[in-house]
Formats: C-alpha cells, structure tokens, sequence
C-alpha cells in the first residue's frame, strides 16, 4: 500500500485533471477496476456550469503530442457533488477533486461545495487556454498565496495547488504556495498555450491550446525538481509520463505520486487496466514492456469534396464525397469544416464516402447546406469495429438515422435482417441498397412507407416467427427505442449477444475527454459504439 498525505491507498498512479476520469461514472468505473490508480483525480469544477469550447478541443501535433483547448467545460460544483453521490469509490482511494475560480473569493466558495465529499482539493492554478483562469492566476506568486491562503482557511481537506510550468519563477511561486499551507503540490498542467494548423487553418475552434504527451517530459521534469528542492511538500508529477524509465526519472526529480494522461490516448478500458498493471511491473522488474501497449493515433485529416447533396427532407440529406475512406463495420469518423466545428459520423457507406446528415445544430445545419464542390475535412476511423460471429443470424434494428451506423455490417455479413424504423418516408434512406442485399422490414410513425406503427412492434412479431437458436442484434436510434428494442431481444438472446450504440456525446474519439460516457462507465467512442448488454 502507498501513503499519500496520511491515508492508505491502492497506488501511486493518478490520471490528471481533465483526461478520462471527467464524469463520475468513469471515475467509479477506473476506482473499482484499476488498484494500480491510487489518487482520483477530477475534472475541474467551477462555482456555475461552463459548456465549453467547440469542437475541435484536441489535436494531434507530432506522434504521441497533442494540443487541447476544453475550456473548463463542467457541470457546476453543485451538480456535480450530487453526482458523485450517486457512485461508490473504494475506501483505498484519495478522491482529489479539481477546482478553478477567478479569484480567492470564488475558489473558496467551490471548495466549501466539494469539501465534504473528497479526500483533498486540487486548486487549478494553471490552464494555459482559459482567460481570466488558471495560469493567469498562477503566474502570479502573490496571487497563488493568496488564494492558497483563503482556500486553507475555509476548509479542512488537503490543498494542493496545480502549478503552471509557463512561468520563470516556478521556484518562487511554490514557495509561496507553501508559506500559504499548501499540503503538497500537483505540477506540471499543459504547457503553451500552442497553435497548431491544418492546410493553413488552424485546428482548435479555440486557435490556441495547451500541450502534453511525450514532448513537454523534460518541462515536467524540469519543474518537479525545481519545485522539490525548495519547497518539502509531497509532489505529484505529471507531464509526458508513458514508461516505467519516465517514473523512475520523476522520482529522482522529487515526486511519489505520478499521473498519466494523454499517453492513454486509444486505449480502452480493458487496455487501461492491463496498461497499468504492465507498468507497475515495469518499476519493480525493471522490464520496459508499457510501451508495447501505448497506441499509435492518426488525427490527421483528408480533404474531400462534395459530389452530391440528396435532400430527402427538409432536416435530413444524403452527401457523397470523391473519396472513399477505408473504415470497419460499427467505427465512425469525424467532419471538421473550419471555423465552424467538428462533429462525429457514422459511414453509411465507404466508397465513395456517404453520410446521412439530420439536422441537430449549428455543425449539421452547415453541413446539410453544402453544394457541390465544397471541401470538407475527415479524420479517422475510430471506434471498435463489430465482428458477429459467422454461424449466428443477425437483426439489425435501426431508429432515426440508425441505419447509418448498421449498414456496412449488413454488406460485409451474411443470414442478416435489418428492422428499419422512421417518422414517415421522407426520412428514410438507403432502402434499395439495403434491400439488394437482405431483407428489409420498414415502419413509419404516419404509414407513408411500410407498416404503420413502430419497428419495434415489427421486431416483436417477426422474432415469433424466427426459429433460429443464435440471434444476435446490434441497435442504433433513439434510446427509448433501443430500451425497448433491448427488454424484446432477452427473450431471444444473452445479453452478450445483443449489442447497442447511442449517441452520446462525442468530442475527442480516442478516449481522452471522457464526454461519451456510458451509464457502466464506458467510453463510448473508445469502449463502442457498439457496447455488449452484459458489460
């Protein structure tokens, strides 16, 4: 067992602020799944919700660096405290939650909301991208004791400051921390802000951001020792860790307690776990095999033009592009249009490239008015691709514009019958590409195609008729169809055998952000989208 600031816990690894452990399902999730993480770390909170940045909030600027700019996106601490009621962590864990405020009178507001419900309080001194915040407080040594100070004297929890590494006086600003009662010290947060393009625009909706991975090493590196030798608090390290030789070189800088962040960038939840096991073996074998496991990520894009822009409704389109894209059955991609945002994609189909676009925002709104010859901007695939086994008959059910995400799974598997389900038949889609293939069985909410009614009625009364021993489903639409859809498929099939994707909300797809998450606690874009019932 490892001590940190008195209490008993499981590991000497935290994720830091703002990476994976952003929504408390995913936090109970890794606590209860991982011993090898002994500090939870939060994401900041802030006295009222923020939303955020658009997307792009991350990039990818050389192998294994990348560049953010979230923007504090949170719920309010107040939310947010009732939502870490709602989930169980292990007694061996440190829950540190993260705060940001403008000044002293704010940040002690938060930690008052939070305190009873954490083991210590991270004050976020540092983020680099957030104006009026973080690192625009923390360059500032007067105003780090200040608000260490403040903060101290309202609550009873440990206080450790998150320091900025942008600064020329870092010695002297942990000093001060520590003259204010600073219990230990969290450094170092991204370092920038940076600025990154692509085919001349600029990839951030916010232009500018802050960097981690493996570049910012020697700068993390760097401030823990310059911190450890003039202050004598605990420190957590973080900064471009992804070895059990970066932990060794943290330790002899000064820090006992080690955070890994954007080195987890593609991994899912499974591969989280055998990840830090690896590494905990690493330290103590002096073996080196965490780095077979770290993933190699392409968030580069590739510029297609608009072949055809098919209105089928006033709210849905058909877009095909020049260029096909090579992707599996069940991943996504996304769009970026610069200057206007970013937004995941299922791929109808791959070649040419064609999407089914319904309205929902501003993104999609652009998007549904392209005229030919427009360019847009993809990246990807991402997402665990659906492998159904060859000897099962499988039932597609498809809601809303579901059948986008179904599709390549009917073209490149046999014994399939795909269920499709829409308001009425201007927003269907693909009918006779799907008909060619397999059986299709169509409902609309109004009887203008099909039966009227809904698909999943179909589904019940076509499941009577099937006399197949191994069904297996795969769902996609609107969730209150998918729960009833799922409650039917039981009686036909194990859990393991009946698979969903929701839309969630997805920004980064390569399981950073933590935006997607499940009610289990999965990371959709990463974990997904299609998930199993028994997980």
């Amino acid at each position: 067992m490892q001590e940190f600031l008195g209490k008993k816990i499981s590991g000497k690894f935290t994720i830091p602020s703002g990476i994976i452990t952003t929504n408390t399902k995913i936090i109970e999730k890794i606590a209860n799944e991982i011993p090898q993480i002994g500090v939870i770390t939060t994401k900041s909170v802030g006295l009222i919700p923020k939303e955020g940045n658009r997307e792009p909030i991350i990039t990818q600027y050389a192998s294994g660096c990348f560049m953010n700019a979230v923007g504090l996106t949170n719920p309010g601490a107040e939310e947010f405290v009732k939502q870490l009621q709602q989930i169980k962590i292990p007694e061996d864990k440190f829950l540190l939650i993260s705060i940001f405020g403008k000044d002293a009178e704010e940040f002690c507001q938060v930690a008052k909301i939070v305190e009873p419900y954490c083991d210590g309080i991270e004050l976020n001194l540092s983020c680099p991208h957030a104006t009026g915040y973080g690192m625009a407080i923390g360059q500032d040594k007067n105003l780090v004791k200040e608000i260490v100070a403040a903060v101290k004297q309202v609550v009873n929890k440990p206080i450790i400051p998150k320091l900025t590494p942008n600064v020329s006086n870092l010695s002297e600003i942990a000093k001060s921390a520590q003259e204010a009662g600073a219990d230990a010290l969290c450094l170092i947060n991204t370092v920038g802000p940076g600025y990154y393009t692509f085919d001349g625009q600029p990839v951030l909706t916010n232009k500018k951001g802050g960097m981690s991975g493996k570049g910012i090493l020697p700068i993390g590196l760097k401030c823990v020792k310059e911190a450890s030798e003039t202050t004598q608090l605990p420190i957590i390290g973080c900064g471009g860790i992804s070895s059990a030789e970066d932990v060794k070189a943290y330790t002899e800088a000064g820090a006992t307690i080690y955070g890994i962040g954007t080195a987890l960038a593609g991994m899912t939840t499974e591969e989280l776990k055998k990840y830090f096991k690896t590494i905990e073996e690493d330290i103590k074998d002096g073996t080196d095999n965490a780095t077979t496991l770290l993933k190699t990520i392409d968030m580069t894009f590739k510029k297609c033009k608009l072949v055809e822009n098919t209105k089928l409704a006033e709210d849905l389109s058909l877009l095909v592009f020049d260029k096909g894209i090579n992707i599996r059955p069940g991943q996504f991609i996304f769009a970026w249009i610069p200057n206007v945002g970013e937004k995941p994609f299922s791929v109808l189909d791959n070649n040419p490239l064609t999407l089914s676009v319904q309205k929902r925002g501003c993104f999609t709104e652009k998007m549904l008015s392209l005229n030919e010859g427009d360019e847009v901007y993809f990246r990807g695939p991402y997402g665990t691709p659906t492998q159904p086994e060859k000897n099962k008959k499988i039932i597609l059910v498809s809601g809303g514009c579901g059948l986008a995400a179904l599709y390549q799974i009917a073209k490149e598997n046999k014994n399939i019958e795909i269920f499709i389900g829409a308001r009425d038949k201007n927003h269907l889609f693909y009918v006779e590409q799907a008909q060619r293939i397999t059986r299709v069985h169509i409902t609309t909410d109004d009887g203008s195609y099909g039966e009227k009614g809904f698909v999943t009625e179909k589904l019940k009364k076509r499941l009577e008729e099937i006399k197949h021993e191994k069904l297996v489903f795969y769902n996609c639409g609107p969730p209150k169809m998918i729960e009833i859809a799922v409650e039917i498929e039981k009686k036909y099939a194990k859990p393991e055998n009946i698979y969903t994707a929701i839309d969630y909300v997805t920004k980064c797809g390569i399981g950073i952000c933590g935006s997607c998450a499940t009610k289990k606690g999965e990371r959709s874009c990463i974990d997904g989208p299609f998930i199993g019932e028994n997980r």
